[in-house]
């Protein structure tokens, strides 16, 4: 089965995470770049202001296209229960209808529920064939690589 990775990552946890699952796959792997800068305090706040309201952001074009690939992997960080705007954009722009979908989220600890069913809500036709959150990536490295390595494990059975 052909594997995309597709993810956004602002501090680096969400890329951690997709680097990791695209290994363990042997799948491509594409970031998303939001063009506004995200950086620092103030990237913080705007990042978190924008999640909130639902706003898209302008990203940089990306390079595969969805349509060449049969499981398509999404990571986002999660923002106050939602995904970071330049996911959000990449999913109204990209057609994953008819192809199986896995949605992962990387946190601190909250939002959960919420963000995977705005995420899902975001997915046209997609058919979801699993879903992760990540807590605390980093400080639970060892334990978050047995569990990503496991996810992987049941979409290769897919």
């Amino acid at each position: 089965m052909k594997t995309l990775v597709v993810y956004y990552s602002r501090t680096g946890k969400t890329k951690f995470v997709a680097e990791k699952v695209a290994t363990e796959l042997k799948a491509d792997i594409e970031e998303v770049v939001d063009l506004k800068n995200r950086s620092g305090r103030i990237g913080f706040l705007k990042a978190g202001y924008d999640a909130t309201r639902d706003n898209e952001t302008k990203i940089r074009e990306t390079e595969k296209s969805p349509s060449d690939f049969d499981l398509i992997i999404i990571g986002t960080p999660i923002w106050n229960s939602r995904p970071a705007s330049a996911i959000r954009t990449y999913l109204k722009k990209k057609d994953l209808s008819e192809k199986k979908v896995a949605i992962f989220c990387t946190n601190e600890g909250m939002g959960n529920e919420k963000a995977l069913e705005r995420i899902k809500s975001l997915i046209s036709a997609g058919n979801i064939v699993g879903e992760f959150v990540v807590s605390k990536v980093l400080e639970n490295r060892e334990e978050n690589e047995g569990k990503i390595s496991d996810w992987c494990n049941n979409l290769r059975s897919l």
